[in-house]
């Protein structure tokens, strides 16, 4: 059920959406829910859920959902949500923390032996003590090894 829903979801987040294909999938899309309706409990069903029926129709009328979408605007509103400290100037606290932010990335560019974001090493790093640069080591820069093993290799024979 999982599964037909994910193939609902991939088809109507598709760039080329024909008709046919959409109201093929408006009829898969009520037979998938009846079958989640016998799995998962009443309580899951909400308005939400029921709204999945209606993404192919809005889809038929608006073209592909790939251009209406909004999740990077919301995501960036909710960054700059985070920049307010005072509730009474909203504006005025977010263009300075915007602000201090940009300087911050801009100096942190420059400055050597102090760690900012943008020199930090990668949360795997699998070699601390290594200071040299990748260019001057053996090691190949576009395909650099990830991870170690964790221990001896062994084999099993299967009965």
């Amino acid at each position: 059920v999982l599964l037909e829903l994910s193939a609902y979801f991939r088809g109507i987040c598709s760039k080329v959406l024909h008709v046919n294909e959409l109201d093929h999938l408006e009829e898969s899309i009520r037979i998938t829910l009846c079958k989640m309706e016998m799995i998962f409990p009443p309580g899951f069903f909400t308005v939400m859920v029921h709204l999945v029926v209606h993404l192919a129709t809005e889809c038929k009328l608006a073209g592909p959902v790939c251009y209406r979408w909004m999740y990077f605007i919301e995501r960036y509103l909710g960054k700059l949500k985070s920049y307010v400290r005072n509730k009474a100037r909203p504006e005025g606290s977010i263009a300075e923390s915007f602000l201090a932010d940009e300087c911050m990335a801009f100096c942190s560019r420059y400055l050597e032996g102090f760690s900012t974001k943008h020199n930090q090493p990668s949360r795997n790093h699998d070699k601390p003590n290594e200071n040299e640069s990748a260019m001057y080591a053996n090691e190949s820069t576009l395909f650099p090894p990830v991870g170690n093993p964790l221990g001896k290799p062994r084999t099993y024979t299967l009965n």
